[in-house]
């Protein structure tokens, strides 16, 4: 039978591969190729450098002996450089999506540079899109998909890379990313009822700040007319002669005021960038009454799904440990991670260095040591991180009901101090007109 050299693309891994098969024609060997798990690029007569002719028809209506089967190249598109962008190139919302989307594509049987080439199409965001198209490339040229992601550590983090490396190596892409594409979902969920928690204390704290600005600036100073007015050389009391001395600075200093508000919230995002400033930060975040323990458990819990899903889907202990410490978002569970992971080197479990950081609730150290013992530690690992999101939305919940009284508390207390320093001003010309 004649043969044929081919260039083919694996379904499984994406990888180029080229080798030789004996087949009847070029069009029966791609079909063979096809049924093989492989991707047909080129198909040539074997012997020949370069690729063979299309077939010639003769009079007799049949085809040559040198006929192969080349498919038709898509058209190039001419080379773009990287769009701008401001920020991040992708949502972890949309990270979440495109990976759910590439999962189901990939179960489905689909090659994934063909579904990487299908959600580049359809993407509307033309930076990802770009990140995609150059993905696409690297697999073309015969890396692997991991080796792709590689290339953009911003969009895609190590725990993104490291998972589907141990994917291919496993051969079970499409079900590493649907791991995947659920620990996201369930990371971004819990991140939303957070968000949602904190959200409604800072819309109550902002409307106050507004309320009292616009109290100093508009209507305390008609006050201090009536005073100057009535009360001539008379001295006020203490707390409305600094009510009225905070509401002179604003009105008459307004960009000055403006400029202090300024410099305290960007001082404030620059301290927290520096490594004390972090320290403390994420110190506070775990031990602030109230909000201490939701922060806590919701490090608890995106610890436990990391970790678990990484171990499921094939990533070594050490490696998973190092990949969890650098996405735990909190430099204190990072470092009880760290010395985690050090002890797990050294031959020792998981369960009992984790105890040891003080850092990790006495019910997780023990169902991690349990998990150990039965060998079913990833399963445990998830089993403690559904359990901890439930808590997670049991503290929104009720921390949302409390934070309510507690605001409309703060903001009594503020105008009410504003109201008492206007008012004893105004009870002793009560009484000076009420003499005279």
């Amino acid at each position: 039978m004649p043969k044929f050299s081919y260039i083919a693309i694996e379904s499984a891994s994406g990888k180029d591969k080229k080798g030789v098969i004996e087949s009847a024609s070029a069009e029966q060997a791609a079909l063979d190729l096809k049924a093989m798990g492989l991707l047909p690029t080129s198909v040539n007569a074997a012997g020949g450098g370069l690729r063979a002719p299309a077939a010639k028809t003769g009079s007799s209506g049949q085809s040559g002996a040198s006929a192969a089967f080349v498919p038709k190249p898509e058209p190039k598109a001419k080379k773009k450089g990287a769009p701008m962008t401001l920020g991040k190139v992708i949502s972890n919302q949309g990270l979440a999506v495109f990976t759910r989307q590439l999962s189901t594509l990939v179960n489905a049987g689909m090659p994934i540079l063909r579904s990487l080439e299908t959600l580049a199409r359809q993407e509307r965001n033309p930076a990802f899109k770009y990140v995609l198209e150059q993905v696409s490339e690297t697999i073309k040229s015969g890396g692997t998909f991991s080796d792709g992601l590689l290339q953009h550590p911003k969009v895609f983090d190590r725990l993104y890379i490291n998972m589907v490396k141990a994917g291919e190596a496993g051969g079970v892409l499409g079900t590493v990313l649907d791991r995947l594409a659920k620990f996201m979902e369930k990371a971004e969920k819990i991140k939303g009822k957070v968000k949602a928690a904190m959200t409604y204390p800072i819309i109550i704290a902002g409307v106050a700040v507004l309320i009292v600005s616009a109290l100093m600036v508009f209507v305390i100073p008609k006050f201090q007319e009536i005073f100057d007015g009535l009360l001539k050389g008379t001295p006020l009391p203490l707390l409305t002669q600094f009510v009225l001395g905070v509401s002179n600075f604003m009105k008459n200093n307004i960009i000055a005021t403006l400029g202090i508000v300024a410099a305290v919230f960007f001082g404030f995002k620059l301290g927290v960038k520096t490594k004390s400033g972090k320290n403390a930060l994420d110190w506070f975040q775990i031990n602030v009454p109230a909000f201490g323990p939701l922060f806590l458990k919701a490090a608890v819990g995106r610890f436990t799904r990391t970790l678990g899903t990484l171990l499921s889907s094939g990533v070594p202990i050490l490696q998973a440990l190092i990949i969890t410490r650098d996405t735990s978002g909190n430099v204190h569970v990072a470092a009880a991670l760290n010395r985690v992971h050090d002890r797990v080197k050294e031959g020792e479990g998981v369960g009992k260095p984790l105890e040891a950081t003080k850092i990790f609730p006495t019910m997780v150290t023990s169902m991690v040591e349990v998990g150990e013992e039965t060998g079913a530690l990833p399963e445990m690992l998830t089993r403690i991180a559904d359990t901890y999101d439930e808590e997670v939305d049991n503290a929104v919940t009720s921390i949302t009901s409390i934070i309510e009284p507690i605001m409309i508390v703060f903001m009594a207390v503020v105008v009410g101090t504003i109201v008492i320093a206007l008012f004893l001003p105004l009870v002793k010309i009560i009484q000076t007109l009420s003499g005279g």
